[in-house]
């Protein structure tokens, strides 16, 4: 099995952290989207990934892309530890808690969105945190909002869900664009909860080979 991943891609972050809770053996391959090497556009990854975006997960000669649907194969493969309910309205509400991040509001500060912003309406540093910060902060408040009164260790229970595999990336990235948090105390700790476990310590961006 291996994962396509790269040290700082949050969607790729979400995954890190399943395979490290479910203790799933696999060898981790590099895929530079720094400005400078942009690895993912070359033939080599498009040959994986013909969307040219990370994470994907190759396993026995198949490529699965996209986040959510490795996350869900994962689940169903490996289900223990269960990264989801068994409840079906449990599940439903996790699953959409984590769309919230993984297709609303990761997806419009991402590093392709943030640099046809400026490639093609000139957009500066200043104007692209703002609109990231934009984004960020809408996703996040609702979160909140679905989050509080809430009193778990996690979002949705005594264990980490799809929810917080999709939260701690997305507050990692909520950081390096300096958006306020001090309004999303509910996120902020459960947030607290999920570092405070290995499989989220080895996970992190820093703590990967690739970091940099």
């Amino acid at each position: 099995m291996k994962l396509y991943t790269y040290w700082r891609s949050s969607a790729a972050y979400r995954v890190r952290i399943a395979l490290a809770l479910k203790a799933v053996p696999h060898e981790r391959v590099s895929v530079s989207l720094h400005p400078g090497k942009l690895e993912q556009l070359g033939d080599a990854y498009k040959a994986v990934n013909p969307q040219m975006r990370l994470p994907s997960l190759e396993v026995d000669g198949r490529v699965i892309a996209q986040s959510m649907a490795i996350l869900e194969w994962l689940e169903e493969r490996y289900p223990d530890p269960p990264l989801l309910p068994t409840d079906p309205w449990a599940r439903a509400e996790i699953r959409a808690f984590a769309q919230i991040i993984a297709s609303d509001t990761h997806p419009l500060q991402n590093t392709s969105v943030l640099r046809y912003l400026e490639d093609a309406h000139g957009a500066d540093q200043t104007s692209k945190r703002r609109w990231a910060q934009e984004w960020m902060g809408r996703g996040l408040a609702a979160c909140e909002a679905l989050a509080e009164g809430r009193t778990t260790p996690f979002l949705f229970g005594e264990t980490p869900s799809f929810a917080d595999l999709c939260l701690v990336p997305q507050l990692y990235n909520a950081r390096r664009f300096d958006l306020e948090l001090a309004a999303m105390p509910r996120l902020l700790a459960v947030e607290t909860a999920c570092l405070a476990l290995p499989a989220f310590q080895v996970a992190a961006p820093d703590k990967q080979p690739d970091a940099s």
